[in-house]
């Protein structure tokens, strides 16, 4: 199979996954699910552990194969099962995503890179790998900061000669700070939306 079929099969998993997304928030807005957190919780609890388990996968697989923006996953998870336990099922899941992400890098090479991101992206980070060391630190910052694409710094990171302890190490301490923060301020910004469409 060409490199361009291959991206294009990709993309269009991709705009599948996000079509679905879409149709599920439509679906979840129409049965009053997403105006009253009471409602989604419930549903959720419903499902016992097996809706903590699917959660902790999709957010994983989210990682792995990016449908929609991380911080979105970290807003569902806060939303559906609490602060406390929305952040532990969003850090357990982005951890093993970010984990995924570097194994199939490290085994499949930087031709997999051209496949899932943008030549843009790829250019403009690339330039971080010309010093394995300066590439760490640029690279624990990302993460602990929520502003860069944590998805394809993963990837990047399973193109380095950088170490599986290393990796681990950067994800496990810095991945909680960015986490709360994008479940902190995406809370408070969906609490101002759904109280001004009450």
């Amino acid at each position: 199979m060409s490199k361009s079929v291959e991206k294009t099969a990709l993309r269009a998993a991709s705009l599948c996954g996000l079509i679905i997304c879409v149709i599920t928030a439509v679906w979840a807005w129409r049965a009053g699910l997403l105006t009253s957190q009471e409602r989604l919780q419930a549903l959720v609890a419903g499902c016992g552990a097996g809706g903590a388990l699917v959660f902790v996968a999709f957010q994983a697989v989210q990682v792995v194969v990016p449908i929609l923006p991380g911080g979105l996953g970290c807003l569902a998870g806060v939303l559906l099962f609490g602060a406390v336990n929305g952040f532990v099922y969003n850090y357990i899941g982005i951890c093993v995503g970010s984990l995924m992400a570097f194994a199939i890098a490290r085994n499949c090479g930087k031709p997999l890179l051209g496949l899932l991101f943008s030549e843009k992206t790829i250019a403009k980070y690339s330039a971080w790998t010309e010093d394995n060391g300066r590439f760490a630190r640029l690279f624990a910052w990302a993460i602990f900061l929520p502003v860069a694409p944590d998805d394809f710094l993963c990837y990047l990171a399973g193109t380095t000669e950088m170490t599986w302890r290393r990796f681990t190490a950067i994800i496990l301490l810095g991945k909680p700070f960015a986490i709360a923060m994008y479940s902190l301020g995406l809370t408070v910004v969906w609490q101002h939306v759904t109280a001004m469409l009450a």
